[in-house]
């Protein structure tokens, strides 16, 4: 397994790695940084380089405060302090990495879409975003200025160098290049940049946690190192098909898929909607359903199939044999857990609870049926969660200020 982070400045990339590395045994891998965070120079003869915006503030000595701030910006902090391997390009990683991916790695150098690119070619890859509120973030920077004695960087200058880093050349604006005349540089413009690289992330992380040890602690409970974050389980697979095959529900109330299984061989299909040669129901072929009526009221008026309905008629009786599953996105109603009872299927998976849940699972339990819920491994967006400490701004000033942010008079 190889897992890539990337993330935000301050956002905790590194500390996630110290995590796989210290309690999953993980190993750092490293790539070259593409670019370094350098003051703007003057040339010999005291003009500014042409790549400088017009925007950037007049460049300062090279001092040892604003070198030391660069240092603690991610692009030279990436591979100060740590171990592992180092590898001159995507490639040379990969070749490496292929031969050992039943091994543990981890890589946070990713900079831009074409290393994204190739690294996702790979089956053993998973890629994590690790993110956080701005002002956390800054918080975060400013106890590192601390520590080692610095002054803190204006925000202006840090919302400028968190732009670049997420939108390359188009964070750069005027607003932000005229906020402050800070001794801080401006980079110029880079060619990589964060924002294209998260919409491909498998999981995002929110850590918003005060220490390491209280994200650690998190992590935990993720699972990282699962091979089913790699390779779905059945239960998954199945599951995922089943969502797909609501896409094509015509119903006007809800989309509902279903796959029906025996032996992890599909035998047919199925999704709610009108029958053959109906108007579909989002195309007014449904009256009930187009009359935004109630859960559970006018049902016996209703002309759409059900999803699990339309899986048993497409397979038919002689094809269900003994042992076969029904996966379905929704647990069944009542009417269908009669016929999938009927019909001889022995399982049935669902994901979304429904208003009749407990009546379905009683009718099943009761012709034999196993009725489970499925719980997918967490994915997506975690960890956004209300802080436990809501501040003690008087609510009354709390109000006023969201007016403010809401645009209200």
């Amino acid at each position: 397994m190889l897992i890539g982070i990337c993330g935000s400045i301050c956002a905790g990339k590194h500390t996630t790695a110290e995590y796989l590395v210290q309690q999953l045994g993980f190993l750092r891998l490293h790539l070259p940084t593409p670019t370094q965070l350098q003051p703007l120079q003057s040339s010999s003869n005291g003009a500014i380089p042409s790549h400088a915006s017009q925007y950037d503030p007049a460049p300062s000595p090279s001092s040892p405060s604003t070198i030391d701030h660069l240092r603690l910006l991610p692009s030279v902090t990436d591979q100060v302090g740590t171990r592992g391997l180092t590898f001159p390009d995507v490639e040379s990683l990969l070749d490496f990495v292929t031969k050992r991916w039943r091994e543990h790695w981890v890589l946070t150098d990713i900079y831009d879409e074409e290393t994204l690119e190739l690294l996702l070619r790979r089956p053993f890859f998973m890629l994590i975003n690790v993110d956080a509120p701005v002002g956390v973030r800054f918080e975060r920077f400013s106890d590192r200025c601390t520590k080692r004695n610095l002054p803190p960087m204006p925000l202006a200058d840090f919302v400028h160098y968190n732009d670049l880093q997420l939108y390359g050349s188009r964070g750069s604006s005027r607003t932000v290049g005229q906020a402050t005349n800070s001794r801080h540089p401006r980079r110029s413009p880079s060619r990589s940049a964060l924002a294209p690289l998260l919409a491909h992330a498998h999981l995002s992380i929110l850590n918003t946690h005060g220490t390491p040890s209280a994200y650690h602690a998190f992590l935990a409970t993720l699972d990282l190192a699962s091979p089913t974050r790699l390779r779905p389980t059945w239960d998954a697979y199945f599951m995922t098909l089943a969502s797909l095959a609501s896409q094509r529900s015509n119903c006007m109330k809800r989309r509902v898929g279903c796959v029906l299984v025996h032996h992890a061989r599909i035998i047919s299909t199925g999704y709610n909607g009108t029958p053959r040669g109906l108007a579909n129901c989002n195309e007014g072929g449904c009256p009930r359903c187009n009359a935004a009526s109630a859960g559970g009221v006018g049902l016996a008026t209703c002309l759409c199939l059900h999803a699990e309905e339309n899986a048993l008629l497409e397979a038919g009786r002689e094809r269900i044999r003994e042992g076969a599953v029904l996966y379905c996105d929704t647990c069944p109603c009542l009417t269908c857990s009669v016929k999938i009872a009927q019909v001889g299927v022995k399982e049935v998976v669902y994901s979304q609870s429904y208003n009749m849940d407990e009546a379905s699972r009683r009718v099943l339990g009761e012709a034999g049926v196993t009725l489970r819920q499925f719980v997918p491994t967490r994915s997506g967006f975690v960890g956004f969660d209300v802080p436990d400490d809501a501040g003690d701004l008087d609510v009354d000033a709390r109000q006023g200020q969201l007016v403010v942010l809401n645009g209200t008079k």
